[in-house]
């Protein structure tokens, strides 16, 4: 297994709409499982592959206090909807240190395929629910900052390149000391 680098927003890549997977093989299965290090790494409770730069249908999500109930989604579609709608905080692994209020259905079913292209249907609800509309979202080229107001969204995006200067004179002075 490897760990996978994550695209940081805003990353245009992070836009763009990923392909149904028509091939089930072992290389579907080696980027799910690359893809499920790289979030319990992170630490994440979802990842989307459009994430790292893989721009096929798939997603994981560990959403349980002991990390050790992993969900592989394949081809994920949201087939029903709750008409409950709730305010969650949501944080996203592409824009680190950011967290936002976005509303969402309480709940939805997905119908999905697994790493062996077998059909299954889950209801999700809670933070089930969120996570899979939120990396859903990224299969469609959409971050959850698109659901913010603009002042809000452009506000983020001066945050993060702020902090990428910071990081990047971070790490000349450290090249710096070492030579």
């Amino acid at each position: 297994m490897a760990l996978l680098p994550i695209l940081k927003y805003p990353d245009e890549r992070l836009n763009k709409v990923a392909e149904p997977v028509t091939v089930f093989d072992g290389d579907l299965k080696q980027l799910a499982a690359d893809m499920a290090e790289t979030m319990y790494e992170a630490p994440g409770v979802g990842l989307a592959a459009t994430q790292v730069n893989k721009h096929i249908q798939l997603i994981v999500i560990d959403v349980s206090e002991t990390k050790d109930q992993l969900q592989v989604f394949v081809n994920p579609k949201v087939t029903e909807v709750s008409d409950e709608i709730k305010c969650w905080e949501e944080g996203c692994l592409s824009l680190p240190g950011i967290y936002e209020k976005v509303k969402r259905p309480a709940a939805v079913t997905v119908v999905a395929q697994d790493l062996d292209g077998n059909t299954f249907e889950t209801k999700c609800d809670e933070l089930l629910a969120v996570c899979i509309q939120h990396e859903m979202d990224h299969l469609k080229g959409k971050v959850f900052v698109d659901y913010l107001s603009h002042l809000k969204k452009s506000r983020i995006t001066h945050k993060l390149q702020k902090q990428k200067l910071e990081e990047a004179k971070k790490a000349k002075e450290e090249a710096a000391k070492a030579s």
